[in-house]
C-alpha cells in the first residue's frame, strides 16, 4: 500500500511529525510519499491513505494546509483512510502533564479543524493525532516523535 504524508510546517515540528510517519509507513513495507504543501504543485495525489497536518496557530491550521485540503478531491479520498494531525503548543515540559493536555483538547486546533474542512468536503476522517511542542516556536516534546510512530503503527495494524 502507498501513503501520501502532507504536512505544512512553519518552525519544524510538524515536518519532524510528518517525516517520523513517514518512516514508520516504510518501515512497516509500505511506501510513503512525503509531501511539504507549500511546494506541492497541485499534481493528482495516488495513495491508498493519506495522512495531512498542520502546526495549530491561533487555533487554527495554516492556510496552505486549509488550500490543500480544499483542492483534494473528494471522489478520490471518500472510501480511503484519511488521517489529520497537527502540531500543539506550548505545552508542558512534564511528559505526564502534556500527554494529559493532548487528551483533552477541545476543537479549537488545526487538526480537528481540518477533519471539519474534510468532512464538509465529503471525505471522511478516519482519525484525529495531536504531538506537543514545548515552547513557543519548538522545540517538538521529545516524546512526540516515537508517539507518531506508535499511532501510525496501530493505524496501520487496523488496516489489515
Amino acid at each position: 500500500m502507498k501513503g501520501i504524508v502532507a504536512y505544512d510546517s512553519v518552525h519544524g515540528s510538524t515536518k519532524a511529525v510528518a517525516e517520523a510517519i513517514a518512516e514508520q509507513i516504510t518501515s512497516e513495507g509500505h511506501q510513503a510519499q512525503l509531501i511539504a504543501v507549500k511546494q506541492w504543485t497541485k499534481a493528482p495525489l495516488v495513495g491508498d491513505f493519506l495522512f495531512v497536518g498542520s502546526p495549530t496557530r491561533g487555533g487554527k491550521m495554516t492556510n496552505e494546509a486549509k488550500d490543500f485540503i480544499e483542492s483534494l478531491d473528494p471522489a478520490q479520498w471518500k472510501g480511503k483512510k484519511v488521517v489529520t494531525f497537527d502540531t500543539v503548543g506550548p505545552l508542558s515540559k512534564d511528559a505526564e502533564k502534556r500527554n494529559k493536555t493532548l487528551a483533552s483538547l477541545n476543537d479549537k486546533n488545526a487538526a480537528s479543524r481540518m477533519k471539519e474542512i474534510c468532512q464538509e468536503r465529503g471525505i471522511p476522517v478516519y482519525t484525529v493525532m495531536h504531538f506537543a511542542v514545548v515552547g513557543m516556536w519548538g522545540p517538538l516534546a521529545p516524546d512526540a516523535p516515537q508517539m507518531a510512530k506508535e499511532q501510525t503503527h496501530r493505524f496501520l495494524a487496523e488496516l489489515k
